[in-house]
């Protein structure tokens, strides 16, 4: 393991974004941890890549609903990681008048708890080396809300005011803090849809198409360069100018 390049933890890293990310990554050369909850043969082909690239690469499991499961996850890590995606979350679609109290925890517990503890625990080593990079997957909805996806929208609205506070806080310190909203993205939340559908909603997007996963990945990527040094706290949205 190489001390001198800073290892990177992603979040969610078996979902089709969170595989994107972390090819990007390994491409660049960057040793990874790739955390997962139930999905562990989701990162083979990843893994494999790495290895084929000579790129570090360990899979963490942990239930991040489970703040003991996120302190135990960092006690494994022997290199503290310096750049952090924070992209584990799920979404919701139906009624908000169906929302139970027990569906409002497990999601916040998810979406925004996980990115606040994961965030402070990898903290300490980047306030120590006074360099580090925290990356948040949004949404476009926490952006602009989204009808009958309520819940999913409150808790990608909280993580981009999280995004912007502790990005200012970070600062005199040489930490930034940057969100990726996405927008329509092929695959995972968007298979729930017909092709009918999905037509549809290319027509409503400028760019006329949905966005791929590899084009959020390069986003991300660019947010943890130290070319990013001075991008901080904001809220990019890939979205094919859907909304601007």
């Amino acid at each position: 393991m190489n001390q001198k390049t800073p290892w990177a933890l992603i979040t969610g890293a078996s979902g089709e974004i969170g595989q994107a990310i972390g090819s990007c990554l390994a491409e660049a050369g960057v040793p990874l941890y790739l955390h997962y909850h139930l999905s562990e043969s989701n990162l083979d082909s990843l893994v494999h890549k790495c290895q084929t690239l000579g790129v570090p690469a360990c899979k963490l499991q942990a239930d991040l609903r489970d703040p003991k499961q996120i302190a135990a996850m960092f006690q494994t890590m022997p290199i503290a990681p310096l750049l952090v995606v924070n992209n584990a979350s799920v979404d919701h679609v139906g009624l908000f008048s169906d929302v139970s109290v027990d569906m409002f925890d497990e999601m916040v517990a998810l979406n925004v708890r996980s990115s606040f503890l994961v965030s402070q625990a990898a903290l300490p080593a980047m306030l120590r080396e006074r360099h580090g990079r925290i990356v948040n997957v949004s949404s476009i909805w926490g952006m602009t809300g989204g009808s009958c996806e309520v819940l999913y929208s409150l808790t990608k609205g909280a993580v981009n005011t999280f995004t912007k506070a502790l990005a200012k806080e970070m600062a005199p310190n040489g930490i930034t803090v940057n969100a990726v909203a996405p927008g329509a993205i092929q695959g995972g939340m968007m298979q729930r849809f017909s092709p009918d559908e999905l037509a549809m909603i290319a027509e409503e997007i400028p760019a006329n198409r949905l966005g791929t996963p590899e084009e959020v990945a390069a986003v991300v990527r660019f947010l943890l360069t130290r070319e990013a040094s001075y991008v901080t706290g904001q809220i990019i949205s890939p979205n094919g100018g859907w909304y601007t």
